[in-house]
C-alpha cells in the first residue's frame, strides 16, 4: 500500500461521532487548492460536478476525459484524492484500476446502478451479486492501493426498501469494499444502516439537512457533497456577474 492510500485509509478510522470525515468535492483543479489551502485532508471528486466543469451533462463525460480530469485534480494537491467514477464505465476491473492509479488517485466510489445514457438498462439497479463480483475483481487487482467506495443506490432508483439496501452493503463489504455509501438515505434510516453495516459508512450532505456533524451523531463516518460545493460556487457567481452587469 502505498504512503498516500494508506493515510486515506486511516482518516476513516477512529473517528469520534461529532467528527466524521469530510471530504469536499472539487470539480478542477484551482477548486482542489482551495480546499486544500483550506485544511482539509483529503477531496473527493463528484462525477456530476467535473462533468458540469467539463461542459457535460451527468453520466455523459467520456471515460478519458474524467480521467484526465481527476488526474489534474490530484497533481494540483498533496492531500489524498477519491474519484466518483459512476459505475466504472463498463472496463473490466485491471483496466479500471490502471486508469485510477495512472490519474494519482487514492480511491473510488462505484456504483451499483446503470447509469449512463449508452448504458444497457439505464437508470435501475444492478444485480447486486454481479455488482460484488466487480468489487471484489476490482479489490483483488488494486490490492491495498485504492480505497473502494461502494455505493448503493437503492433509494435515488425508486427502491426504498431498508433491507434491500443493507443485503446489497453486506455483500459489497465480503467483496471487499471499504466504504458503503447509500446515497440520499433519508436521514431517519441513518442510524440503522450504522447498526447495519460493518466499516465505514458515507452519507452525503444536503442543503437544508442537517450539518455534517449532526450527520456524524446518526453514524456517518465521512461527509461527502456530491456537485454541491459547485452549485453553491455558481451562485456565488451569478451574483459576482450581476453586479457587473
Amino acid at each position: 500500500m502505498t504512503a498516500t492510500a494508506q493515510a486515506f485509509g486511516a482518516l476513516h478510522r477512529g473517528r469520534a461521532p461529532a467528527e466524521p470525515l469530510v471530504l469536499p468535492g472539487p470539480w478542477d483543479a484551482a477548486s482542489a487548492r482551495v480546499f486544500e489551502e483550506a485544511g482539509f485532508p483529503a477531496l473527493a471528486t463528484p462525477s456530476a460536478g467535473v462533468a458540469a466543469s467539463l461542459g457535460y451533462a451527468d453520466g455523459a463525460v467520456p471515460p478519458r476525459e474524467m480521467f484526465e480530469a481527476v488526474g489534474r485534480i490530484a497533481r494540483a494537491v498533496s492531500v489524498p484524492v477519491s474519484a466518483d467514477v459512476e459505475d466504472g464505465y463498463g472496463l473490466p476491473a485491471r483496466k479500471l484500476v490502471g486508469r485510477l492509479l495512472d490519474a494519482g488517485v487514492v480511491g473510488c466510489n462505484l456504483e451499483d446502478s446503470w447509469g449512463r445514457k449508452d448504458a444497457a438498462a439505464p437508470g435501475t439497479l444492478k444485480d447486486p451479486h454481479e455488482q460484488a463480483d466487480y468489487l471484489a475483481a476490482v479489490r483483488d487487482v488494486a490490492g491495498g492501493e485504492l480505497f473502494v467506495n461502494a455505493r448503493v443506490d437503492t433509494y435515488i432508483r425508486g427502491v426504498a426498501d431498508l433491507d434491500e439496501t443493507l443485503r446489497r452493503a453486506r455483500l459489497y463489504v465480503e467483496a471487499g469494499a471499504d466504504c458503503v455509501y447509500v446515497i440520499k438515505a433519508p436521514v431517519d434510516v441513518i442510524p440503522a444502516l450504522r447498526d447495519g453495516i460493518e466499516g465505514p459508512l458515507n452519507v452525503v450532505f444536503l442543503p437544508g439537512g442537517p450539518s455534517p456533524q449532526e450527520l456524524g451523531e446518526l453514524g456517518a463516518t465521512r461527509v461527502t457533497f456530491g456537485p454541491g460545493l459547485l452549485f453553491r460556487a455558481m451562485d456565488a457567481l451569478r451574483g459576482v456577474a450581476e453586479g457587473l452587469r
